[in-house]
């Protein structure tokens, strides 16, 4: 047997009360001439609190209102209403449906709310059917103010779902249920996959208990909505994030009107430092919009900082495919986009090391490229500079007491790439070139001078020996006292080439110390360089 997904309506699929706008449009057509006594004040309460027993009390008599009308006469309100309530539907609840429906599941809204006003609604969401408080119409075609069958609430929503489940050859262990009320706890136990979708108090108490997921459809699945006063955590965090949570650190961000303000947007930038992803969220949080962004697995493995990177939007990149389980974290970018979400992304997947530090030609991996066909959402470049600075790779933690001489980061943020969609690395290198034309100037033609300035490149500040040969003849060709060096101190021809190499790091490196030329000197100065080479070998 095949399972179904049931759906509550209000302040589940809907983000408040359906009440205003079917109220509001019973009035416009005429089928009512005002507002009932403290309506506003019921709406009102049932967005911030959820369902009263108050409520629905009014809810049972709402059928009165009914009474002696034509069996079609809340049909132009029905429809009026449900123009306006399509966009009170959250973006993952419609993803969320159809995805169901993908699974070969039936989607089906369960609701107190009355049959004929919501059934337009349904069918625009792309609803199988709706299980829903019918009014009975007479033989006369006027409704008699009367209930055709029992109440579609709380166990008598249970009973009706149940109903329609032994109809329908649906097994309930196989069915999904959403909704934001304590009342609908007999139907969220009744079935195998049960969500807390924006859980009044009381619901929320009973999912944390019982482990059910708590969930908003105004976010990606996975990030924490705070219940009750409905706000995203990563919203919050934007918020707190803001140039002035750094006081050591002085920010430039140019460009930023080429963030559109709304829909998804996939934003690019190049990686220099363990300090680029704050720097992406001060980005980010200066758009006032939602944003979510791929991270290493490496992050989300950390106790504690894991779940809270996922609470904020986070999406795993297992870049080793350690585990032939986890999630395609381009699929769940994708469904941020479709939700109309930020996505942040950093190409290139890691900070690149010894002289690849140096180099503005970029290189990049495809995901990206391939992201941006799945979604069809625009690429936004961004390049970043003065973030090594702050937070070199060789160091464990960042520099927070420059208070006084803050350093400076420059972010540029360019216009939409443009991309063919014909080849994953075609349009990676087309954006990987957008990234690096809009690098800052302190960011372009950088040339390595020092070991150890190469050396902060590297985790812990060692240099491979491996790396070494070049790293030095790159030195030596980028400066004028490298160059002199190395032609001063340049080797016998009968010198093996391994000794040649040897020799020149010695000779460079004496010169950089500034060494007498006294034979002593010489010799305490090639300990030297020995002793550095073997720290970089313990890399």
């Amino acid at each position: 047997m095949a399972g179904a997904a049931f759906f509550d309506l209000d302040r589940t699929l809907l983000r408040k009360a359906s009440g205003p706008a079917l109220s509001r449009a019973m009035r416009e057509s005429g089928v009512v001439s005002s507002k009932l006594p403290g309506e506003s004040v019921l709406f009102w309460w049932m967005n911030a609190f959820g369902e009263t027993l108050g409520s629905i009390a009014l809810a049972r008599q709402a059928v009165l209102v009914a009474a002696g009308k034509p069996g079609g006469a809340f049909d132009d309100a029905a429809r009026r209403a449900a123009q306006s309530l399509v966009d009170q539907v959250g973006p993952f609840a419609k993803i969320l449906i159809a995805q169901h429906h993908e699974a070969g599941r039936k989607v089906v809204m369960a609701t107190t709310t009355p049959h004929h006003l919501i059934k337009p609604l349904a069918d625009a969401l792309g609803f199988d059917d709706v299980i829903a408080t019918r009014y009975q119409v007479g033989e006369d075609g006027l409704y008699n103010g009367k209930q055709d069958g029992r109440f579609v609430w709380s166990w008598g929503k249970l009973a009706s779902v149940k109903e329609w489940a032994r109809e329908h050859d649906i097994d309930l262990a196989e069915s999904f249920a959403y909704s934001d009320s304590i009342y609908d706890v007999p139907l969220l136990g009744a079935v195998g996959n049960p969500g807390a979708v924006n859980p009044d108090p009381r619901l929320l108490v009973v999912a944390i208990a019982k482990r059910w997921p708590i969930l908003s459809f105004d976010a990606p699945p996975g990030t924490l909505t705070f219940p009750v006063v409905n706000l995203e955590a990563r919203r919050l965090a934007m918020m707190l994030t803001r140039p002035e949570t750094f006081p050591y650190v002085r920010f430039e961000i140019n460009g930023l009107e080429n963030i559109p303000a709304e829909g998804a947007a996939i934003l690019a930038g190049n990686h220099r430092s363990y300090f680029d992803m704050a720097t992406m969220a001060v980005v980010m949080g200066r758009t006032g919009r939602g944003a979510s962004f791929l991270a290493k697995r490496e992050l989300f493995d950390v106790p504690l900082l894991g779940p809270v990177l996922r609470m904020l939007g986070g999406v795993r990149v297992d870049r080793d495919k350690r585990d032939p389980n986890a999630a395609d974290p381009l699929e769940e970018a994708a469904v941020a986009l479709a939700g109309g979400d930020l996505v942040g992304v950093m190409p290139q997947g890691t900070i690149p090391r010894g002289l690849d530090f140096f180099s503005d030609t970029l290189e990049g991996y495809p995901g990206t490229a391939r992201l941006a066909a799945m979604s069809k959402a625009p690429v936004i470049p961004f390049a970043v500079s003065g973030t090594e600075v702050v937070w070199p790779r060789s160091s464990s933690t960042p520099n927070v007491l420059s208070f006084l001489n803050p350093p400076k980061i420059t972010v540029n943020i360019g216009t939409p790439v443009d991309l063919a969609y014909d080849s994953e690395e075609a349009d990676t290198e087309r954006i990987m070139a957008a990234i690096s034309r809009i690098l800052p100037d302190d960011a372009k033609g950088l040339k390595a001078t020092s070991i150890d300035q190469v050396a902060s490149t590297y985790p812990g500040g060692r240099i491979p020996q491996e790396d070494l040969p070049d790293i030095e003849r790159a030195i030596a060709a980028n400066t004028a006292k490298g160059r002199k060096a190395t032609a001063k101190k340049a080797p016998a021809k009968r010198a093996p080439a391994k000794k040649t190499t040897a020799k020149k790091t010695t000779a460079k490196k004496t010169t950089a110390k500034k060494t007498t030329a006294k034979a002593p000197a010489k010799k305490t100065a090639a300990k030297k360089a020995s002793t550095r080479k073997t720290t970089g070998d313990a890399s």
